[in-house]
């Protein structure tokens, strides 16, 4: 186990990709394979990825898995990426290498604890605004009237658990 943590201490992989249709910087599985390489090979580490797929009703997904084997040890760790049916412009092989490469990306992520701290598939939160003075203050409610409905009492609650 203290390999894995001083592998994944040591491993860095910046998003030194930029990806101007979304414009955010990212990494690919490809980066975190030549960064690892180096420091797999320092402390005797065998890393491989494999592929299977998983029918899910209708859908298609590639399941990606990451063994590391290393002091004796093999650790796991798995991603997955919906196959599309087709994409305008891309075969049948492109998409499946697309979600290959998206899977081990993952696969990896997960292994060596790699954060995508800024995930474009994530939605942010809106900057917080500035309102004016009273925006948005609810004016007082109005004051209430007695009901008219008849009052039922509530059941008793269940005794907690392990007593009876």
């Amino acid at each position: 186990m203290n390999e894995l943590l001083a592998i994944q201490r040591e491993l860095k992989a910046p998003k030194g990709r930029f990806n101007k249709f979304g414009g955010f910087n990212y990494r690919s599985c490809e980066d975190i394979c030549e960064a690892a390489k180096p420091i797999l090979a320092k402390h005797d580490a065998i890393l491989t990825l494999t592929d299977d797929l998983i029918l899910l009703g209708e859908w298609v997904f590639l399941k990606s898995t990451a063994t590391l084997k290393v002091g004796g040890e093999t650790h796991i760790s798995c991603g997955f990426a919906r196959l599309d049916r087709e994409k305008k412009g891309m075969d049948s092989a492109q998409l499946t290498g697309s979600a290959s490469s998206y899977a081990r990306k993952y696969a990896l992520n997960g292994l060596f604890l790699i954060d995508d701290e800024r995930d474009p598939d994530a939605q942010e939160p809106p900057a917080p605004q500035t309102l004016p003075a009273g925006y948005g203050t609810r004016p007082a409610a109005p004051p209430s009237r007695p009901s008219t409905a008849p009052q039922v009492p509530l059941p008793p609650p269940p005794p907690p658990r392990g007593k009876r």
